[in-house]
């Protein structure tokens, strides 16, 4: 299953969110923080330390496909990704 680490607020987490919701696309969602800006204050340290972990930059939205072992930061790229593996 797709996960997307993201902040509510983000604009471009947004608008991964509402490409995921198009497309059917279940995915699990992780708030590390409640903003899209670097630096801000960390809201749940577990989600922050797997994204660290996985991607290595301090950025939503964040994308994981575990199945194809596809990583992907910036939403542009997320939703030509999302339209090319799970369009129709």
């Amino acid at each position: 299953m797709l996960e997307l680490y993201q902040a509510e607020n983000c604009p471009w987490c947004v608008l991964v969110r509402d490409k995921l919701m198009e497309l059917g696309i279940s995915y699990i969602v992780h708030n590390p923080r409640l903003t899209s800006n670097r630096g801000r204050t960390v809201t749940n340290q577990q989600s922050y330390d797997s994204m660290m972990k996985i991607g290595g930059v301090d950025q939503v939205p964040f994308l994981v496909d575990p199945d194809a072992d596809t990583f992907l930061y910036e939403s542009s790229d997320i939703i030509a990704y999302l339209d090319e593996h799970y369009g129709s």
